[in-house]
């Protein structure tokens, strides 16, 4: 999804303050798109008093300070070129235009195209040439396959960086002529992608209803129903608000039928029924009943409606009933319970059933199967069979990391669709993944992780998968993976396929693909495709130069240190709250996201999957806080410091090292180190660590033991959130030791974190290295508050944040970005570390390829510069 509300075109917010100046408040807007869901983030400063060129390049220049949002890319928008082209010269990493056209010939749109390419940025192509837009579905198909042609043929761009826009064209007009507009759109999309091969398609979702503007219900309506059916037909992206999208399975069945009939065309009435419909709908509540009349239903579709709605208070009753009918127990699990999850597996993969509702379903199948155990154990020892499974997975977190949500998920979902998983829990050494692999005779392995350190797990697993001889698939899933680190890191090292997945929703059609030899055929000639054309875009990023560090240096951010506050004590301090007072810290928008569902909270509630979610989990979490089933504690401090170059060294000579941006970005941005925040002739350093997992892992089995993967998981995601929720209590109570004076914030000022000084983590963009985790433990007795350290960092209890405190009111999160090897160098003298000791540290922002099995040669002098 695209966000829109960056456009002032589309945003009057934004607009608002954009023109008056506020761009800080106009980058909230941005971090509300993404947390909201976007992923990519459409930006336009189009109008008619605005000096377009100067908004563009201030608001990207600022886009790039934020890390969560400049972590995705940026379509810059606009119908003047030489906005489009100041935005090109200020976007970080890969970036689109929207968007270019043939309205003004062939030799316009050649030599525009031309300058993004040389920029090395994507494009959008609207569908409109010389003659207009395109409205039926064979101009819009005619017009993109010219543009193809010359692009590909002429331009040199690679399909993959081409966007077609088709043009989506408000219906339900009055006019009689736009009655079509939807359908040729949908009926465009897949001829587009088959004259077009590689090319990806977008639209602007939101042009559809704007006949219905000021009635939310009846847009957020059709804009799901549009993007439902679009991205059947092939829709890639969509322009739309993020935030405020109804899921489909929720829309109101009349409401569905109106809004079908407009976008199909399926009746000539079908605007004045939808008028007369949206008349009824503003500002109605919906009502939710409990609705017990498929007891009624045969004892099959029983036990399918509990399996899709994951009822459990009927479960064994019900399962035993199916047994008595049955002639072994094994038919129950093979016919009506499968039959049951099949449902459960098609809806998940057609996106009309979602994550939490897959692990309810998940949670009454283990119930249903626990019940029927004894007597196929008593079957078997009789001679008789067990469950024939579709395929068989080993799943493990990989050594050193203690995070397993999402492979927990994963390995729920797979058994949802009748595989077998072998789940080995978390820390699991590669000889022990594979060991188990041969032994239970999987079919495909897969590996999580979450600390960066993992990444370098995952390549020794696929090294020992090689020496092997293995021929089983790896799958790749966790949040510091990603497409392009398969590509570039992992793959290289295992000859057979070796597959990125970004989520749980898409692992079943991965492992059906990767078990079905055909099929498996196909998918590993597209995937090593898409790891070569990544390995080549890496390579071509590698190459953009880097400033010698004593350049970069010297170009550091300059701050002023005439006022410098001194906190109220020196030393540390243990702090144990009680989770009632951290639950009103807990910031809910991430909790969704673990669960993968998208939208801002607390909009986000009215999806109905969203409310029925947030209140099990506030349920859960009554019990946790009136029952002190887990246990937050944590210790924070203050400490004497000063800068040393790039380094922050403390009273007794602890130094922590950071590292400086050495991007060449051409224009006045810094090259920033969190050293620049700290006065060299003398200051203060902040730290903390915090967990909110003691007691986690025990209430998370306690529940798996009871056959219920739907709460364990939620456990441990409320652990998480608790987790950053005392990062959040305990920041504020050091802001308030150290600087910060007047009224306590509200909530949502502090969860979008408008309060002087930063808290960065080790192991996160601005300070990437884990192992400088070891110095800051010992510095706060970490371990006197149940913390620890992994072997590779990971902290433990998983549910766990560390970092430190920066009070300069100039301190900004940034991302390091690439560095070159004098910087690594530099590093480890500094650090007292071997070159590649700090290269295995450092592997991920490494601008260059490391020596492998280069000698432990230690770096002993070099300056830290000044």
């Amino acid at each position: 999804m695209i966000g829109e509300r960056t456009n002032i075109t589309g945003s009057a917010r934004f607009r608002r303050l954009i023109e008056g100046g506020d761009f800080q408040a106009a980058l909230d807007v941005a971090l509300e798109q993404v947390r909201g869901g976007a992923n990519l983030l459409d930006v336009n400063m189009d109008a008619d008093l605005l000096d377009g060129e100067r908004a563009m390049t201030t608001f990207l220049n600022l886009v790039a300070t934020e890390p969560e949002v400049a972590r995705i890319p940026i379509v810059i928008d606009s119908s003047r070129w030489s906005v489009l082209e100041a935005g090109l010269r200020c976007v970080q990493g890969k970036g689109a235009v929207n968007s270019l056209s043939l309205k003004e010939g062939e030799e316009a749109f050649l030599e525009q195209a031309r300058t993004v390419r040389r920029y090395g940025a994507g494009v959008v192509v609207m569908a409109f040439d010389e003659e207009g837009q395109a409205e039926t579905a064979e101009r819009k198909v005619a017009i993109c396959e010219r543009a193809y042609r010359l692009l590909v043929e002429q331009v040199g761009f690679p399909p993959e960086d081409l966007i077609f826009d088709p043009n989506v064209l408000a219906v339900a007009t009055g006019i009689e002529e736009h009655r079509g507009f939807a359908k040729a759109f949908l009926e465009a999309l897949p001829l587009i992608k088959d004259r077009c091969p590689g090319a990806r398609t977008s639209g602007g979702i939101s042009n559809l209803s704007f006949s219905f503007r000021g009635n939310d219900a009846v847009r957020e309506a059709m804009h799901s129903s549009f993007l439902f059916h679009a991205i059947r037909a092939g829709l890639d992206m969509g322009i739309v608000n993020a935030g405020q999208l109804v899921v489909y399975e929720d829309i109101e069945p009349d409401l569905l039928e109106r809004v079908e009939d407009v976008i199909f065309d399926r009746r000539p009435d079908a605007t004045e029924r939808l008028v007369e419909y949206a008349s009824r709908v503003r500002g109605e509540a919906t009502k939710r009943e409990v609705d017990l009349s498929w007891r009624e239903a045969p004892v099959e579709k029983r036990l399918e409606h509990a399996l899709v709605h994951g009822i459990v208070d009927f479960i064994e009753e019900d399962t035993e009933e199916a047994r008595q009918r049955a002639d072994r127990p094994l038919d129950v699990i093979e016919g009506p319970l499968m039959s049951g999850m099949q449902v459960v597996g098609d809806l998940f993969g057609a996106g009309k059933m979602f994550l939490p509702q897959v692990v309810k379903s998940a949670r009454a199948m283990k119930r249903a199967v626990a019940y029927l155990e004894p007597y196929m154990e008593a079957e078997q020892a009789a001679g008789g069979g067990a469950p024939r499974a579709r395929g068989k997975a080993v799943l493990a977190t990989v050594k050193g990391d203690v995070h397993d949500i999402g492979k927990n998920i994963v390995g729920v979902v797979l058994g949802c669709n009748d595989y077998d998983v072998v789940d080995l829990g978390v820390m699991v050494p590669a000889e022990r993944i594979l060991d188990v692999a041969v032994e239970e005779e999987a079919d495909v392995v897969g590996l999580s992780g979450l600390i960066t350190p993992s990444l370098d797990q995952m390549v020794d697993v696929a090294r020992e998968m090689e020496r092997r001889g293995m021929d089983l698939p790896l799958l790749i899933g966790g949040a510091t993976t990603s497409r392009q680190h398969t590509a570039v890191r992992i793959a290289p090292a295992y000859s057979q396929p070796v597959v990125h997945v970004l989520d749980a929703s898409r692992v079943v059609r991965v492992v059906s693909d990767l078990l079905d030899a055909e099929r498996r055929a196909r998918l590993d000639v597209e995937n090593r495709a898409d790891q070569n054309r990544l390995r080549d875009l890496h390579a071509e990023k590698e190459r953009k130069p880097l400033l010698p560090l004593a350049r970069a240096r010297e170009n550091r951010q300059r701050v002023s240190f005439d006022d410098l506050s001194v906190p109220e004590f020196t030393g540390r301090r243990l702090v144990e709250p009680d989770l009632a007072t951290l639950r009103e810290y807990v910031d809910w928008q991430f909790f969704f996201h673990a669960w993968e569902l998208k939208g801002k909270f607390p909009a986000i509630l009215e999806q109905p999957v969203a409310r029925d979610l947030f209140d099990d989990a506030q349920r859960l979490l009554d019990e946790i806080v009136s029952d002190e089933l887990l246990q937050a504690r944590g210790v924070y401090g203050f400490w004497p410091a000063r800068a040393d170059g790039d380094d922050v060294v403390l009273a007794d000579g602890m130094r922590f090292c950071f590292l400086r941006q050495q991007s060449d970005y051409g224009d006045s941005r810094p090259n920033r180190s969190l050293a620049d925040y700290v006065a060299p002739a003398g200051d203060h350093l902040g730290a903390f660590a915090v967990t909110a997992g003691i007691g986690a892992e025990e209430l998370a089995a306690r529940f798996t033991a009871e056959h219920d993967d739907y709460h364990a998981i939620m456990v441990k995601a409320l652990a998480d959130r608790l987790a950053e929720a005392f990062a959040e209590y305990v920041h504020e109570v050091a802001r308030r030791a150290w600087y910060e004076t007047g009224p306590k914030l509200p909530s949502e000022q502090l969860i979008a974190e408008r309060f002087r000084g930063i808290r960065p983590a080790f192991g996160y963009p601005a300070c990437p290295d884990h192992s400088e985790k070891s110095k800051l433990f010992a510095l706060l007795g970490a371990e006197e508050a149940g913390l620890a350290l992994t072997e590779t960092y990971a902290m433990t209890p998983a549910a766990s944040v560390s970092g430190i405190y920066l009070a300069h009111p100039e301190a900004r999160y940034f991302s390091v970005g690439r560095i070159a090897r004098d910087q690594v160098e530099d590093y480890a003298a500094r650090k007292g570390v071997s070159l590649a000791g700090a290269e295995r540290s450092l592997r991920p922002n490494l601008a260059y390829e490391p020596v492998e099995d280069e000698p432990e040669v230690k770096v002993v002098s070099a300056s830290s510069g000044s």
